[in-house]
This record gives C-alpha cells, structure tokens and sequence, in this order.
C-alpha cells in the first residue's frame, strides 16, 4: 500500500518539484509536508501553507481536510466514509508524515540512476569537520562540476530527504552529509540516500549517551561503509587513522593522509596516498604543503585556523583529484574558502585582539584538538572561553575533569585565563585535586553557571585581552558571550 502512495505522489513530486515543512516558507507550486514536533504540529498549518501558494499538502490528520476537498476526490460524502490514504483535492493523506518524506526521497534516488546523466552521490559522516570538509569538498569539486551539497548541516533524518528531494538534472555531482546521535541513524539515512561514494572524517567521543563508547561510535559511524560494500562503492579513506582503516577490508578505497601521521603511524609503509598534506604554518591560519602524486610544490594559505583542519583539507584535495579537478583548481578553491557558522571563524577585535569562534559544537575529541592548536598559536596572550560538552552520559563528568587535568599538568602556565561556562565544568573544577588545582591557579581561573552569568561579568570580559579561543557545544550557547566581547 505504501509502495503505491509513493508512485502516486512521485508522480506529482515530478511535477512540483519543490519540497517544503516550513509553513513560514511556501514557495509558488510546492509541496508542504507536515511535520510533527515536540513543540508543533505542522498539519495545524496545512490550509494556510495552501492558501500562501502551496500546490499540495501531504498530512497524517484526516481532520484537518475540509469537507470541501473531500467531496471534490471522492464525490457525495457519507457521515459513514472513512478515508482511505491518497489525495483529496489540495491535501494528501498518509499514514506517517516523515516516513513519507523519506520513502519519496529514497525512490527520486533510485530514480537518479535511470537518468541519461545519473548523478553521483558522495554521503560524508564523521564525529568533528564533517561539514567543514563537505564545505571544501563543495569548493573544489565546483571547479568542474555543477555540484549539490546539503545546506548547513541539514543531516538527520530530515535534512537528508530534503538534500535528495533538490537533485535537479543539471546537477552533476551532491555531496550528503549525515549526522548521528544513535547506532542506526548512519544505517538508515545510508538506506535513503544510498550513496555511490563515502567518507568519513574522523571518530572520537561524541553523542556517547547515545552510543555508549568510543567503539559504539566507531560501529555507528562505519555503516557508512558497509552500505558501499553492498553497492560496490568508493570509499576515501585516511589511510592514517587507525580506527578506521580495519573496517575498509575488501572495499575499493581511494586513500589520503597527514604525512606526519603516516609517517609516525607506519614509516615502513610501501602504500602512499596519492594526496597528502603537511603543515608548514598555523599562526593564525593553517597554511600546508599539498602532496599530489608525489609533487610537494603545492602550498595553500587558507582561512581556516587550527592544525586539525589539515585533514579536512587533504580529504578535500584527494576527492577534487579523483574526480579530475585540476591541481591549480584544487589550490585556488581551497585557499578561497572561508569558514562560516562558529566554525573555526577569526574575528578582529582591534587592537590586536582576536576570538577565535569555534563554538557551533563540542566534545572530548574536538576539544582537545582545539586546545592543542591553540597552545601553539604565537600570540603573545591567549585566552580559553569553554563551555560544557554534552550529550557524555555517565562519561561527562571524566571527560571534563580529563579536559581540566590536561590544562592543569601539561598546559599550565600557557594561558593567561581560562573561563569555564556550565554545570559540568564547574562540578569538574570543584573535583580536581589540590595539586591539579594548584597547576590550574598557575592562569586566572572562573567559573559560571551559565552563559548569562559570564556576560554579566563585564570587568573580566573587558580585561582578558588578546587572543580568546571560544569552545562549546552548540547548547550553552557561547556566541553570547562572543556578542558580549564585541560590545564592549
């Protein structure tokens, strides 16, 4: 039954081929689907998405279709009609909105094979810079393809149906990215999209309440490959990272690589990605030497900060290079990139002082790799703002005394202040021992309930000057603080 709905409401999708759940958003001849939240009920909105220009709406509430649509798909009503799904008049009835969603774009997928020019998919997950590596990917691969890349980071169970519904003919390559909190989300988006290409950029501790542990995530994550391995995908792989170089066995793989990282991983190595990269500068901006095919002489200033993103960048390089993108283009898009979204971002307070905003999320891998790079950063004052990491579960409260301890023993003394904002940095600071707080003293130490706390301390944020990396899960909502900074 539902196999049929689908049919029948592809065939008006091919049609109206734009997809919509915001009713604040009705473009002329779209398609709304009304979505339920927590907060919401989007068939509530059904009439009036119609009457904004909506050409359909695709509800899972018989009530909300007036009498009159009713009448208009199944002629004289009967007090005793029971409605069975389909369409009536303006409105389509289906048993589950979201499912709906997904069935369609999962047949427009299928439907991508049969055109004269299919179009490729490249699906991308990762704990930390998936969406940074999705946005260089996009940058690269543009220089030669007319390319579709989810918006943002629209890659739940939502976003990724919406990516897929905006594959148009002209579109030559897409890049989709999808998010997990849970075992099955990579798995079941992977059923959806059923990508042709795959890469993930990195595991590491994140979402482990919903995953358990670090091998959850690794597990999770690494769906991703076993989908390719049953459409005999591509994978492209760094071939440095010991995680997940074991789950690649018998797939085709296109690998890349920190050359440091091979380097200290496996020197012996007679397997040499056909790209890799090697830093030469982070002070501010991550500048490194690109290796393709062996040539070095490719050198790319970006605007990107932090040694972690070299990575990103190789990953970037290696897929424009198996797709044909010439060297000099791959440079020039790679260079031209600029991050958005509290992604890595830099902004100039004047008179040398600096945020470095990176505060659209955390966790213990992310954090720890911001932190490092920012220990290496030249200015003459650094600063750390740190807002909790969430969703740890039972690990949350080691995993921010594990952050603390690490700034207490091995950094202490290389920042002048360390702001900590939120419950489970506060509890972790009270947890340290006399000596770890010792080594903590060693730079000025606060803490703070909330964001709303931090800001009103006025005096602090005028007076820690110079450089101040700001780091976060997206929830404590540091921007706050970094609005705060800016006005004074």
């Amino acid at each position: 039954m539902y196999k049929d709905l689908i049919k029948i409401l592809y065939l008006i999708y091919q049609q109206y081929p734009l997809v919509t759940t915001d009713s604040r958003q009705c473009p002329e001849g779209s398609i709304f689907f009304a979505l339920k939240g927590e907060r919401f009920d989007g068939n509530q909105y059904a009439a009036e998405v119609l009457s904004k220009g909506c050409q359909l709406a695709v509800v899972d509430d018989a009530s909300v279709i007036p009498d009159s649509e009713r009448k208009l798909a199944v002629g004289e009503q009967k007090d005793s009609l029971v409605l069975t799904f389909g369409r009536y008049g303006h409105y389509f009835y289906v048993p589950d909105v979201l499912t709906t969603l997904q069935q369609l774009a999962a047949c427009h997928r299928e439907a991508l094979r049969t055109w004269n020019r299919p179009v490729p998919i490249i699906g991308i997950t990762g704990t930390n810079g998936k969406t940074t590596t999705k946005e260089l990917m996009k940058a690269v691969l543009s220089q030669k393809f007319n390319v579709l890349a989810t918006e943002g980071n629209l890659n739940n169970q939502i976003g990724v149906p919406l990516t897929l519904l905006k594959i148009r003919p002209e579109h030559e390559l897409a890049i989709v990215e999808m998010g997990a909190n849970h075992p099955m989300d990579i798995a079941d988006l992977c059923a959806i999209a059923r990508p042709d290409y795959g890469l993930i950029t990195n595991v590491g501790k994140a979402h482990l309440l919903g995953f358990g542990s670090l091998e959850g995530v690794v597990e999770a994550k690494t769906k991703l490959y076993e989908s390719l391995r049953e459409t005999c995908g591509v994978v492209f792989l760094d071939f440095g990272n010991r995680h997940l170089v074991p789950k690649t066995e018998g797939l085709r793989t296109v690998s890349y690589g920190d050359v440091e990282v091979l380097e200290s991983e496996n020197p012996q190595t007679a397997e040499q990605p056909s790209v890799r990269g090697r830093m030469l500068s982070c002070s501010p901006y991550l500048e490194l030497s690109l290796y393709i095919e062996d040539d070095p002489s490719v050198v790319v200033q970006t605007h990107l900060i932090g040694n972690y993103n070299l990575i990103n960048v190789v990953a970037a390089a290696a897929v424009g290079h198996y797709f044909g993108v010439p060297t000099s283009s791959i440079q020039s898009a790679i260079a031209g990139y600029e991050p958005k979204n509290m992604r890595s971002q830099l902004v100039d307070l004047g008179h040398e002082n600096y945020l470095i905003l990176d505060a659209y999320n955390a966790n213990p891998t992310s954090m720890r790799a911001a932190i490092g790079s920012f220990a290496l950063n030249k200015a003459a004052h650094k600063n750390l703002l740190l807002g909790d990491m969430r969703e740890l579960g039972e690990e949350s409260l080691q995993e921010h005394l594990g952050i603390l301890k690490w700034l207490a023993e091995d950094l202490a003394g290389i920042f002048n202040a360390v702001l900590l904002v939120g419950a489970e940095f506060t509890k972790a600071f009270l947890a340290l021992t006399d000596a770890e707080a010792a080594g903590m003293a060693k730079q000025t130490v606060r803490c703070y309930e909330n964001v709303s706390a931090l800001c009103e301390d006025a005096a602090m944020l005028r007076n820690i000057g110079g450089t101040t990396l700001v780091k976060g899960s997206r929830g404590i909502q540091l921007e706050k603080a970094a609005e705060a900074i800016k006005a004074l």
